[in-house]
């Protein structure tokens, strides 16, 4: 079984293809957030085109980096890139690939990815957070994706961490994905992700907010672990070190919930291992 596997994320995309359950080729791309979503597809239709001349693909998953219509296999809106909204990405792919394809939120699909290969393999309750351009949260219960009446579970982004806090882009104000996300924080400090993530005494105030948006979780969920992917992630026990102590801080004395903070263990690939083990559950 050949699976086309495509993580489409508000700073680059992604591109593999899978024979069974290994990785056999893969292909990245910096997103032009300027040119907007039609330059981004073009951009992967344009590489699906040239991967065809070597491989017939049986089934296609994709992640997407925003909210995902997911009865419709219909592309909500991306809150970081122009030209998203109502965009039906599934058939786009799926008529060039020649091969049927599902789409989920990239969340939900990094979530599937460390589930069912990664460091979330068996937890349930899992909820999978990634922190990167922006911020999203999926949960896996018993194998399968919790996406809610309306496909909006997840969203932990968007809770209130900061209730003074400045305005986030949903409108609302201290959001977790305000607080803590690569893009507002690039433009916050002047500074890229890469040089604050290793900056020790800068990571102790960071994740002062990100412990509590991750604590409503736990008091919500109880999850039997968290894993946390993105590019953030990447600071390593620079983050994990001192994120875990805050947690241990904020939780209640009183509660028995777990906390279990765990990195990714796919990496950048999250996704695309979610992506093919959601075109298996589709049946896509």
């Amino acid at each position: 079984m050949t699976t086309l596997a495509i993580d489409v994320g508000g700073t680059k995309f992604t591109v593999a293809v899978f024979a069974d359950d290994r990785m056999v080729s893969r292909i990245q791309r910096a997103t032009d957030r300027e040119a907007g979503g039609a330059s981004t597809l073009a951009a992967i239709e344009e590489i699906v085109r040239g991967l065809r001349r070597e491989f017939r693909f049986d089934r296609c998953g994709i992640g997407f980096g925003g909210p995902v219509r997911f009865g419709e296999q219909r592309v909500a809106l991306s809150t970081h890139v122009g030209g998203w909204n109502d965009v039906l990405l599934p058939a786009r792919i799926a008529a060039v690939a020649d091969a049927p394809a599902v789409m989920d939120n990239d969340a939900n699909v990094g979530a599937l990815g460390e589930f069912a290969y990664g460091a979330g393999r068996g937890a349930s309750p899992l909820l999978y957070v990634t922190l990167s351009t922006g911020i999203g949260g999926g949960i896996v219960l018993d194998g399968s994706v919790l996406r809610g009446p309306d496909s909006w579970a997840g969203e932990i982004g968007h809770l209130n961490v900061e209730p003074d806090g400045p305005e986030c882009l949903c409108g609302s104000n201290g959001c977790l994905e305000r607080m803590c996300c690569g893009l507002w924080l690039e433009r916050d400090t002047g500074r890229t992700a890469k040089e604050w993530t290793h900056d020790e005494a800068f990571m102790r105030g960071y994740v002062i907010p990100l412990a509590r948006g991750l604590k409503a979780a736990i008091m919500l969920l109880n999850p039997a672990r968290i894993v946390i992917g993105g590019g953030i992630s990447k600071a390593g026990d620079l983050l994990f070190r001192p994120l875990r102590a805050e947690l241990a801080r904020q939780m209640p004395p009183w509660s028995e919930a777990r906390v279990d903070v765990q990195p990714a263990q796919l990496g950048d690939d999250s996704v695309l291992w979610g992506a093919l083990e959601l075109a298996r559950l589709e049946g896509a």
